[in-house]
């Protein structure tokens, strides 16, 4: 469970990095810095914690193999959410009601909160390790 998660949670990783770093390198080709806030946490939360979380998995095996799954699902539902609600919050291109982007701001970050919240919890419910 745990080899299909990391992988998982790595290539997602990987494509939040690629995301990330051409927001980069178009806010620094147009010198226009307003997609900042968005750049920084696709790179934080969906590039460095959902990759952290990936290596994670294939390190240690988890005695409760469900808590996984979970964890990965809320990972990156709330990486996802969160960071396009931070960019719909900031910038909001398509005009939709503030309510609604404002829910879906607030929902992706409660979301990545309840994942760090639980990969806490897991850490302390690693199987132990055989000594060679």
């Amino acid at each position: 469970m745990e080899q299909t998660w990391s992988i998982r949670l790595i290539r997602f990783a990987a494509i939040f990095g690629i995301i990330g770093t051409f927001i980069g390198s178009q806010m620094s080709g147009n010198m226009d810095y307003s997609m900042r806030p968005i750049h920084a946490h696709i790179l934080l939360v969906g590039w460095l914690s959902v990759f952290a979380w990936g290596i994670f998995y294939k390190v240690y095996k988890i005695k409760y193999k469900k808590l996984v799954s979970i964890h990965s699902i809320l990972g990156m539902l709330g990486a996802l959410g969160l960071t396009v609600g931070m960019w719909m919050y900031n910038l909001n291109p398509f005009n939709l009601d503030e309510t609604f982007v404002m829910i879906l701001f607030i929902v992706g970050g409660s979301l990545l909160l309840l994942a760090f919240f639980l990969f806490v919890l897991i850490t302390f419910f690693i199987e132990k390790q055989e000594s060679n």
